[in-house]
């Protein structure tokens, strides 16, 4: 696997060989580069603004030297590249209208601003010529000294070469300053990679922090759980739909003509035969209903929660109360996870609680759905004795909702859900 960056990189063993070293020194080069032009610019700005900020005239160079790392946090998370193939996120929002006035107000108010501008002024002022430091001293210095016989022969040998290991006078002093001199250039190189990695460390944690990438990810896959149970529900939707207007309607075409031929079938073993296919395929006809009705109720879609969750009360077991009031239709991935909720609560209080009424209440208050179903069962209920109920708390989850239980032994048993939503336009 290709390495990353320069870390990885001078890990392995051709190091020295591969573009590494000449990517770390194009990165300090074109730090000390860059960082004599920030310091420039910071200092005119700050300088000439504060001077004419009596006229009011040097109010936008102030406004400018403020908003200054920006543009230099901008350039360094490009010349990170170098380094580090691993792309730096850039922590900013965008406006949220067009327009001079909005960008400025968004980058003002921001974190990630005044933390740029901090990395701007220690550019300015310490990193670069530590990048000039670490470019003369372990790539000129040792250049210098490989170079000792070529120096030697434009100069003459009659000449007195001086470099910085001492005098040079004749050609095996020279050629062997010329080895020493590939010995320290092999080790500037690695000395470059090290300077390198540690500036482009330092540089990604100011401008390009873990925790806010960390954040980024977090958003984007709460973004992309969302999108998947949409999709999910969507999907059920859809094979309701087919099962629905394909299969059961077959099924159905097949029990009438079964038993139209029953009728017209004399009496002996072949009408015995018709009348048990008939009852066979009612028998599978009210089990893919009952199937139909589980991946996704019709009357959920059609008509919303209310009406799905007094259909689910007219089908428990245990009698249930409903008070239920919306103001309108929520959104499907909403309504769906409140929906099998409540089915899986009421399934739940038929199975194991004992109760002898049930009650199904809530309604949507401050931004929220709230959902109470309560029993005068035994208690003692717990959502993860197999009662299906963590399957749902995720799902709840998903939507930032949160559903809790409350059963103590003797009951009753209270499950609260929670879901944040608006109405559906």
């Amino acid at each position: 696997m290709h390495p990353r960056n320069v870390w990885q990189a001078m890990s392995r063993p051709g190091y020295l060989l591969s573009a590494w070293p000449w990517r770390s020194t194009a990165y300090l080069f074109t730090g000390a580069l860059v960082g004599v032009v920030v310091l420039v610019g910071i200092v005119l700005s700050a300088v000439v603004g504060g001077v004419l900020a009596l006229a009011l005239v040097g109010l936008p160079l102030l406004l400018g030297t403020a908003l200054a790392g920006v543009p230099v946090a901008a350039l360094e998370r490009y010349r990170l590249r170098l380094v580090d193939a691993e792309p730096a996120p850039d922590p900013h929002e965008a406006p949220r209208e067009p327009g001079l006035r909005a960008w400025l107000s968004t980058r003002l108010r921001e974190r990630a601003t005044w933390r740029e501008l901090g990395h701007a002024l220690l550019f300015a002022g310490l990193l670069w010529p530590v990048d000039a430091l670490a470019f003369a001293v372990f790539l000129l210095g040792p250049l210098s000294v490989a170079a000792t016989p070529l120096l030697l022969a434009v100069l003459g040998e009659a000449k007195v070469l001086k470099v910085w290991l001492g005098l040079v006078t004749t050609w095996p002093t020279a050629v062997g300053c010329a080895a020493l001199g590939l010995v320290l250039l092999a080790v500037g190189a690695w000395l470059l990679g090290v300077v390198a990695g540690a500036r482009a460390g330092l540089t990604r944690l100011l401008i390009a922090p873990r925790e806010a990438d960390l954040g980024a990810r977090v958003v984007e896959l709460a973004r992309s759980r969302v999108r998947l149970v949409d999709a999910f529900e969507a999907e059920r939707r859809r094979i309701e739909r087919d099962l629905h207007d394909g299969a059961q309607q077959r099924l159905v075409a097949l029990t009438m003509t079964l038993g139209l031929a029953r009728l017209d079938a004399p009496p002996g073993p072949l009408a015995d035969q018709l009348a048990k296919a008939h009852q066979e395929a009612g028998t599978a006809l009210a089990e893919l209903r009952e199937l139909i009705h589980g991946i996704h109720p019709k009357v959920l879609a059609d008509f919303g929660l209310e009406a799905a969750v007094a259909d689910a009360a007219d089908r428990s077991a245990v009698p249930v109360d409903v008070d239920l009031e919306l103001p309108g239709r929520l959104s499907p991935a909403v309504e769906a996870a409140a929906y099998f909720v409540v089915c899986e609560a009421l399934a739940n209080v038929g199975r194991h609680s004992g109760a002898s009424r049930a009650e199904v209440s809530g309604g949507h208050r401050d931004g929220r759905l709230l959902l109470r179903i309560r029993d005068d069962g035994r208690g003692g209920a717990r959502a993860g004795d197999g009662s299906g109920l963590t399957g749902l708390a995720d799902r709840v989850s998903v939507l930032d909702g949160r559903l809790s239980l409350s059963s103590p032994p003797g009951g009753p048993t209270l499950l609260r859900v929670e879901i944040p939503c608006d109405p559906a336009s």
